[in-house]
């Protein structure tokens, strides 16, 4: 691997992949799906460093972050990694906003997923 190698890796991890969220019990595809950046993404990077510098406006005088402000910040960090959705909901398409998005990113199951598939290096690789 050279170095080119890795730059077009970073590169095209920032053009994001397709996810389709899976029903947690039965694994059925749920039809939801969303086009996610890698881990080793510009993106990525831009989204860790935005959840520090949200962590540091929320610390309070004694430089402490509750557990509910820590929860927010992880969760604005991880939509920040999805670039696009599809969702339909009564023959409608779902507008792609942040606040649509945080909604879906707060069951825990899609989390799950959306988090993982972001820190999955192999399914962001090759991507074309």
């Amino acid at each position: 691997m050279t170095l080119d190698d890795i730059l077009h890796n970073v590169a095209d991890q920032d053009k994001g992949r397709e996810f389709q969220l899976v029903d947690p019990v039965t694994g059925a595809p749920t039809g939801i799906k969303l086009w996610i950046v890698g881990p080793d993404s510009d993106t990525a990077n831009r989204a860790r460093i935005g959840l520090y510098d949200e962590l540091a406006e929320m610390a309070d005088a004694d430089g402490k972050v509750s557990a509910e402000n820590r929860e927010k910040a992880r969760l604005n960090c991880l939509a920040r990694h999805v670039l696009r959705w599809e969702i339909v909901e009564d023959g409608q398409p779902v507008p792609f906003t942040t606040a649509n998005l945080l909604r879906l990113l707060k069951v825990q199951w899609c989390q799950a997923q959306v988090d993982a598939f972001a820190s999955d290096r192999v399914a962001h690789r090759g991507n074309v």
